[in-house]
């Protein structure tokens, strides 16, 4: 049937509203915003991941194989369940029947007993250092040849998870599921299978894996359906961090700005909290008094919330929280920035260099690797940004100078300086993991992220590319983003088999030194009697 609601294992994840929008016949020709071309490059590397993991499976896994995706797109399912029926091992590009509502399609089936278990293959990191996933080799992809691995553990991926548990239930339904409630996946190595148990009750509320994808997809069947059938919506706009990427965003940002929702000041659940005590406008918030009202939050937090709106009403950017603004200096300075290809690793570790004289020049330094990741030449450039950075603090302390190293949002660079000790340990240059743990925790190392965040209320957020144009910098590059650098980073390394391009390489290095030097320009700005000009926000 044409309308018919049927849904994949993504709704699970996915915003409620979207789930409306998607099936209401009244949005269908609504305008929305182009694909992010860094989630369309990341589709694509995700399914060429794929197709590249199917092959080494079918020559490990022949010839009790069968490619369903080698058949006509109309014909897929009906080979699925020939291949079940027939007893078949191993089955790729799996597609199942349309049941329940749900449709959906497995990278790789597998016969375990009486049934099959699916195996997803994500480009993603499934495992960290560590112990106690549970994994099987390639060859052998199934739960009987499964060991316990002593040097990894499982990295949580909720959506894999969910995502498993729809294909588990679309199983039960043509009744070919195994009895054993596992799933797996291949990760973004592509070496072997983790599995994962999903009748555990390790999900909140003592909740498994399947319980909490039942709950879920009864949730967004209902919403989908009333929208499709023209019921009363069961969804209504509100902003998450979900929107930024959303096709739907324009649809929903008119109709919360015409009603001033008060989700533009206050996201996810702080918005429901304050919906629940008749908070909807952030004209409503930017009224209230912290003190005078009850709510699920905190009195700190719901004045900070007070304040974000009355901000908001007058578009101020910046509002600072305190009188006097600080943030730790030093006589020598070094902003750092990393660049990463995904989860494939750090390829560019940019600095910036101010300050008292440490026999260096000051100013901007790149450490790259331009060898397409992954690969070990990335551990060359890592060993020689540690070393000249090292080198640098060093010749501070020999000097009788203090010394500082900042980054924006510590979380990314903190990161892959451990990642990179850890998978390149022993190579030339490469510090002990327990040097590079001392120094993130010393106060030398400092995310100035966090001192935007202790000085100033931010009404439209407080990402280094809203916060800076406040302090007067300005990127050269009109496209820079952390997204866009990914396509550039394709192009500048030949990933895609087209011949390297120089002229990308050049503007990675530019974007790169541009955030360098917005950090560098904040703290300064910080450091200034210009930072004054920000109102203050016992003054609002």
């Amino acid at each position: 049937m044409e309308d018919e609601v049927l849904l994949d294992a993504g709704v699970v994840t996915r915003c409620r509203r979207r789930v409306h929008l998607e099936h209401d016949p009244a949005m269908r020709d609504a305008p929305r915003a182009p694909l992010d071309l860094g989630i369309e490059q990341r589709i694509a590397d995700a399914t060429a991941h794929r197709a590249d993991v199917a092959r080494v499976l079918g020559e490990l896994l022949a010839p009790d194989w069968i490619d369903v995706l080698a058949a006509d797109v109309d014909d897929r399912v009906e080979v699925t369940l020939a291949a079940m029926r027939a007893g078949v091992g191993h089955l790729s590009g799996a597609q199942l029947p349309p049941v329940d509502g749900k449709r959906g399609s497995a990278e790789l089936l597998v016969r375990d007993g009486a049934g099959y278990l699916p195996v997803l293959v994500v480009r993603h990191k499934i495992s960290d250092p560590g112990m106690g996933a549970r994994l099987s080799p390639l060859e052998r992809p199934v739960p009987a040849a499964s060991y316990v691995d002593q040097r990894r553990k499982v990295r949580a991926q909720p959506r894999d998870l969910l995502r498993l548990a729809h294909l588990t239930r679309m199983l039960d339904a043509v009744g070919m599921s195994s009895s054993a409630g596992l799933g797996g996946v291949i990760g973004v190595d592509g070496d072997a299978v983790l599995w994962h148990d999903l009748t555990l009750p390790n999900w909140p509320g003592g909740r498994s894996a399947l319980d909490e994808y039942d709950t879920r997809f009864a949730d967004r069947f209902a919403v989908a359906t009333a929208a499709a059938t023209g019921d009363e919506p069961q969804a209504q706009p509100s902003r998450v961090n979900e929107c930024k990427g959303c096709p739907w965003w324009p649809v929903c940002e008119r109709e919360l700005t015409a009603d001033r929702d008060v989700s533009l000041v206050v996201r996810g659940e702080d918005a429901v909290a304050l919906r629940g005590v008749g908070v909807r406008t952030v004209d409503d918030l930017a009224g209230l008094d912290p003190l005078a009202v009850e709510t699920p939050l905190t009195a700190p937090r719901l004045a900070d919330l007070v304040l974000l709106a009355k901000a908001w009403r007058l578009e101020l950017p910046l509002v600072r929280r305190v009188r006097s603004v600080s943030v730790p200096r030093a006589d020598v300075e070094v902003d750092v920035d990393m660049e990463s290809y995904a989860d494939a690793g750090a390829y560019l570790w940019g600095s910036w260099l101010s300050g008292a004289d440490v026999g260096q020049e000051p100013g901007y330094r790149a450490f790259a690797s331009w060898e397409p990741l992954p690969d070990d030449d990335e551990a060359r450039s890592f060993a020689e940004f540690w070393a000249w950075f090292t080198g640098v603090r060093r010749e501070a302390r020999r000097r009788g100078l203090t010394f500082r190293a900042y980054c924006y949002n510590e979380l990314a660079e903190n990161r892959w300086l451990l990642a990179s000790a850890q998978r390149f340990a022993g190579k030339p240059g490469v510090p002990p993991v327990s040097e590079v743990r001392r120094f993130i925790r010393s106060d030398q190392w400092v995310d100035l992220f966090a001192s935007v965040r202790e000085n100033f209320l931010c009404p439209n957020g407080k990402g280094l590319k809203v916060i800076a144009p406040c302090a007067g910098f300005h990127w050269r590059d009109p496209e820079a983003s952390g997204e866009n650098s990914m396509r550039w980073y394709r192009d500048a390394v030949g990933l895609t088999g087209a011949d390297p391009d120089p002229g990308q390489r050049d503007r990675i290095l530019r974007y790169n030194e541009d955030d360098v030097r917005a950090t560098w320009t904040i703290r300064r700005w910080m450091t200034s009697e210009a930072v004054q000009d920000v109102p203050f926000a016992a003054e609002l």
